[in-house]
This record gives structure tokens, C-alpha cells and sequence, in this order.
């Protein structure tokens, strides 16, 4: 009997599994055999800049379809040296690789600070990272990740990234589960999208409403709320709230509980 092998990936087939009975073609007698790596644990993350400082946060959920693993797993990620790490990683996905992910790219960090005598900068970090998503452009790190720091005139810095490498800078952005609900929200009280200034005029003359820089505690507080209301709607948000405020002095970290139904 001639034995076919298939390395397409079901998206049926969550987590790792040999599908060998459920792509069986009984009418011609083959067996086909497909293997899956990937599976998506749930959760979500955001992060908002500010003038001078940004702030990323994430859910401690995780989860695997309707089961949950474990209600205590970051998705924030300190990046370099303890002592004067000013950049963090967020990761949404699949948890082994987010950890993968992380591991490598401190690395990279700690061996440029005991290279060069200084820390990266988040653009060169933000590069770097976009190298390393590219090299495993065929079997990629199933997660979208977040980097966050200071630039060098002190600014808040947010970089988003695709599971292959491309990143651009954002002033805001959220991944994972609930991202579809968290964005609209980001966006009306973020990016001001669609919004006018009344006063400017009537009709074709209203003019968009210009930018406001946001306060270190309005935007804690954007975050507490966004986060709250995905929790009511979405299964695989909540337990408990990771937030990490970056600024000059270092990074500063704080929990927040969640629902947990």
C-alpha cells in the first residue's frame, strides 16, 4: 500500500496531534498523517506611550480552548540587565514560543551591553528583534509581539511586530484574544480616530481633533478599563492584570486582579 505524507497544517487540529484518523481518505484506501505544532493559549496585551514614559500591559490567563492552565502566566517580559533594563517585551500567542522568543532576544541584549560597554537603544532592539522574527520566517514564532522603551530624546517608543518580522511605531496597540474589542476603544480614546474639534467650523470644515499628550494616570486608567470590559466579554481574559510603566528612573510593575470566571 503506497504511504502519502501531508505537512499541511489543519487549523482544526489545536495544540500538538497526529491527525492521521481525521484526514483519512477511506475511498482510495491512503492514510495521511499531518502533524500541527502550534496552539493559540489566549490572553492579550496593549501598550500605550506617553511624552516620557510608555506603559505595556497584559492578562495572566492562560488557556487552551475551553480549559485553563494556569492563571498566573506573564506575558511581560523585562528585557537585558536587571539593573538598568529600560525595555520590555510583550508576547500573545503560543505561551513555548513567546518564552522562546523572550530568552533569545535577553540574550542578544546582555551580549551587546558585555560587547560595546553600553545598552542597546530601543531602535536598534526593535530592529534586531524584526531579524530575528524574519530567520524563522518558515516555521515562525506563532505570537505578535509588542516592544516597548525610551528613545533617545526620553519619549515613549512602541514597536508592534507580525509573526514574520515587520514592525512599524505606534502610539498604541493591542494583541491576542481580545484585540478586536481593546483596539476600537484604544483607538476613540488613543489616536482620537474620526473625532473634530466642534469649534472649528460646520460640515466639510470641521478639522480633526489635534493630539493630547495623555497623563502617566489617565493612560493607567485607560488600561485598567479596557482590560475590565474585555474580561466581561471574552473566556480567555482575566485572573489577574500585569502592567509595567517604563520610565527614566527604570521599569515599575504592578498587579491588578481580574475576574476569574
Amino acid at each position: 500500500m503506497a504511504s502519502i505524507s501531508n505537512y499541511a497544517m489543519p487549523q482544526e487540529q489545536p495544540g500538538y496531534s497526529f491527525a492521521g484518523s481525521a484526514a483519512a481518505s477511506h475511498s482510495e484506501g491512503v492514510k495521511q498523517h499531518a502533524f500541527y505544532p502550534y496552539t493559540d493559549n489566549g490572553g492579550s496585551t496593549l501598550a500605550i506611550s506617553g511624552d516620557d514614559f510608555a506603559i505595556l500591559a497584559g492578562d495572566t490567563r492562560m488557556t487552551s480552548g475551553y480549559n485553563i492552565h494556569t492563571r498566573y502566566q506573564p506575558k511581560l517580559f523585562k528585557i537585558g540587565d536587571e539593573e538598568d533594563s529600560r525595555i520590555v517585551l510583550s508576547v500573545v500567542g503560543y505561551a513555548a514560543d513567546g518564552n522562546a522568543l523572550k530568552e533569545r532576544l535577553d540574550v542578544i541584549v546582555k551580549m551587546y551591553k558585555y560587547q560595546h560597554g553600553k545598552t542597546i537603544s530601543i531602535k536598534a532592539c526593535a530592529q534586531r528583534l524584526s531579524t530575528i522574527l524574519y530567520g524563522k520566517r518558515f516555521f515562525p514564532y506563532y505570537v505578535h509581539a509588542i516592544l516597548g522603551g525610551l528613545d533617545e530624546d526620553g519619549k515613549g517608543a512602541l514597536y508592534s511586530y507580525d509573526p514574520v518580522g515587520s514592525y512599524e511605531r505606534e502610539q498604541c496597540r493591542a494583541a491576542g484574544a481580545a484585540s478586536s474589542l481593546i483596539m476600537p476603544f484604544l483607538d476613540n480614546q488613543v489616536n482620537y480616530k474620526n473625532q473634530y474639534d466642534p469649534t472649528s467650523g460646520e460640515g466639510h470644515n470641521l478639522q480633526p481633533r489635534g493630539f493630547e499628550a495623555l497623563s502617566q494616570d489617565h493612560v493607567v486608567a485607560l488600561v485598567k478599563d479596557a482590560f475590565t470590559s474585555a474580561t466581561e466579554r471574552h473566556i480567555e481574559v482575566g485572573d489577574g492584570l500585569q502592567m509595567m510603566i517604563i520610565k527614566k528612573d527604570g521599569i515599575h510593575e504592578t498587579f491588578t486582579p481580574l475576574k476569574r470566571d
